[in-house]
């Protein structure tokens, strides 16, 4: 595979429809997952500048005076790696509230302004946030996915769709998906691209955004998450072997998601339910990342089904946010469990309507393995859309009133 190919981002079209109407359009999203190339292709379609604050003389003009550089800009400009001047914003309120046209300032960020208030509050009502991750699976494939659409709407047909995956499913959770890695043509290189990563990223953004004392701990930080992806969150066994307290490593969990490198997935909740359980589940950003840390091949992976399956729940999960990203419609998600431990891997709620998939690496599909999601309807009950348990199989199956079986490959392929 070749540096030079361009896979469609079919966030692209939220863009454009952003800077119709926003005078500040922020893409924001890990390094290397693609932001610049996309904002470098719209700044270049439209004659839009490109400064980016990696440079160093641009990022120290702009934090020496940044009401003076905002000022000496273009009329319209990308401004790439924004959260490498958190100064700035302030001036950049200044200058749209002087004057508010449409399409103004295309930002990048590698560190998520949603969990930095100060800065999300500075551009409230004057600017769109919209999220870029590492490529999906239809990204890679060309193929534009219905999944979503067809999730909310019920519409799953009986019958033979798909050929079964096996270890091609392994290769795609181990691959992962960021360009870069991918253009790289061995398992080796790739692992190697995905920990020089990470180093890269503990010691750059972290120390840009935090001063912490023990920064040699996050590596092992990650490596740990990585072997917990999928599980609830549990900070005491994270912090078991380091000499640093929860309540450091509690801060150290989201200074590691501000850089998009692990998510927290919130439980959901309903007043019908009261046995619910409230702690979230960590997931690792991207399967690719996890893999190299945990040191797993396509073929160790294969074999270790426990963590095969983790990781595949992991996968899905980053595939569906991917998915979501681009829809018209917010996505809110969430997962479900109960005290008898009773689960459903992913909860997404769309306009009142609930839905819920399952993941299973097997390549069978049983009645029991809807128990969780037979919960998660009665307790939506009419707002309930569909229970999807996604396996590695053929067949579209209907298991009852609005749940399925469906082939994994359903989240990339157009069937």
């Amino acid at each position: 595979m070749s540096e030079s190919v361009i896979y469609p981002r079919y966030l692209r079209s939220r863009i454009m429809e952003a800077l119709a109407d926003s005078p500040v359009v922020l893409i924001h999203g890990p390094r290397q997952c693609g932001k610049t190339t996309l904002a470098r292709l719209i700044g270049d379609e439209k004659g839009i500048a490109y400064f980016t604050f990696d440079d160093d003389v641009q990022r120290a003009a702009a934090q020496a005076d940044p009401v003076g550089y905002m000022a000496d800009l273009p009329e319209r400009v990308v401004l790439d790696e924004v959260q490498r001047v958190p100064g700035l914003f302030t001036s950049l309120k200044t200058e749209v509230d002087a004057r508010r046209v449409p399409g103004r300032f295309i930002l990048t960020g590698s560190a998520n302004v949603l969990l930095v208030p100060k800065l999300a509050d500075s551009l409230a009502g004057r600017m769109e946030i919209l999220r870029l991750h590492p490529l999906s699976q239809a990204e890679l494939g060309g193929k534009e996915s219905s999944f979503l659409s067809r999730l909310f709407l019920g519409n799953f047909k009986a019958g033979s769709i798909a050929q079964r995956q096996g270890r091609a499913l392994a290769e795609r959770v181990v691959n992962g998906g960021y360009p870069a890695a991918l253009a790289r043509a061995s398992q080796r290189r790739r692992a190697a691209w995905y920990r020089d990563y990470a180093d890269t990223l503990i010691q750059r953004d972290i120390r840009d955004l935090a001063r912490i004392s023990a920064l040699d701990a996050l590596p092992r930080l990650l490596a740990m998450s990585a072997g917990q992806t999928a599980s609830l969150v549990n900070v005491s066994e994270l912090a078991a072997p380091f000499q640093i307290s929860r309540q450091t490593i509690r801060e150290y969990l989201t200074l590691l998601s501000r850089i998009f490198l692990l998510d927290e997935l919130p439980p959901w909740h309903s007043n019908r339910m009261k046995r619910l359980i409230k702690t979230p589940k960590l997931h690792i950003g991207d399967t690719g990342l996890a893999c190299a840390l945990l040191g797993l091949n396509v073929d160790s992976l294969w074999e270790d089904r426990a963590l095969f399956g983790r990781l595949l729940e992991t996968f899905v999960y980053q595939e569906l946010r991917r998915l979501a990203s681009w829809q018209e419609e917010a996505i809110v998600f969430n997962h479900f469990r109960d005290k008898d431990q009773v689960e459903v891997d992913v909860v997404l709620e769309s306009e009142s309507r609930v839905a819920g998939v399952e993941v299973k690496a097997a390549s069978t599909v049983t009645s029991s393995d809807f128990k969780g999601l037979r919960k998660l309807q009665e307790a939506a009950q009419k707002n309930f859309a569909a229970g999807v348990v996604l396996y590695d199989g053929e067949a579209m199956v209907g298991f009852g009133n609005n749940l399925y079986a469906v082939p994994i490959s359903s989240l990339w392929e157009t069937n």
